[in-house]
């Protein structure tokens, strides 16, 4: 298979930044292709929401299901096991010694890509994508730009190819991504962000909240919840796509 430069493959979790990163991609590009990642982690209904996001967004939106390519489901509960923290494993959410929340999986991130791009490079794409950001986040270094620039170059490098890790949310605050989605596909995106997509680390799909489902306590959430409300009180602006 020759290298399609119009594709990409977006790392898809199913949560509300990939689902963006989804919609995002579509707009960019003819072929986009999705991959997932089984860890172990706790909130693996997350695993769930991703097959009712593409459904929704195939439904709602037939110029981007026409683009809208496989998705690839890979399973590396091995690395959850030995990067364990509370995302993987039954254990209070806190902050720990390195001031980061306990949450953060070890290079997971790293991993990520490094799967993507085997992937990618099978199926000839060259853009990954990811919902990473260093502006409204939990402080992990895995999402930062510089650690994605050094994680692009070794990937090049070690495989003999030109990919490009692309993060249009890198920049954005939570509100800014709200806005984004209201950019991207108005109010029938923002609904499919706000009920299908799924980003509380526990795993809670019980009521829904205004911002999502979710328990409404873990960072995850938290985050999700604040971006929503500074987006309705600036009057829901839609960020150009």
């Amino acid at each position: 298979m020759g290298a399609m430069t119009d594709a990409a493959l977006v790392l898809f979790s199913g949560g509300q930044d990939s689902t963006v990163c989804l919609a995002w991609a579509l707009e960019r590009y003819a072929r986009v292709e999705t991959v997932g990642f089984d860890y172990g982690q706790r909130h693996a209904v997350e695993l769930e929401a991703r097959v009712a996001v593409r459904t929704a967004i195939a439904e709602r939106f037939p110029a981007w299901a026409a683009r809208l390519g496989p998705d690839h489901m890979l399973d590396i509960r091995g690395f959850g096991q030995v990067g364990q923290s509370a995302l993987t494993t039954e254990r209070a959410i806190e902050i720990g010694e390195k001031g980061l929340p306990n949450t953060f999986v070890p290079g997971r991130n790293l991993v990520f890509f490094t799967y993507a791009a085997a992937l990618a490079d099978r199926r000839g794409l060259k853009a990954l994508v990811g919902g990473m950001c260093e502006t409204d986040f939990s402080g992990y270094p895995d999402c930062r730009r510089d650690t994605l620039d050094a994680m692009e170059a070794a990937l090049n490098l070690g495989m003999a190819q030109d990919f490009r890790i692309e993060t249009p949310l890198m920049r954005l605050t939570k509100a800014d991504t709200w806005s984004l989605a209201k950019g991207l596909g108005g109010d029938p995106l923002v609904e499919i962000v706000r009920a299908e997509s799924h980003t509380c680390y526990l795993g809670e799909r019980g009521a829904l909240h205004d911002w999502g489902h979710g328990c409404g306590t873990c960072p995850a959430c938290e985050l999700r919840a604040k971006g929503w409300e500074e987006w309705l009180a600036q009057g829901r602006p839609a960020i150009a796509s």
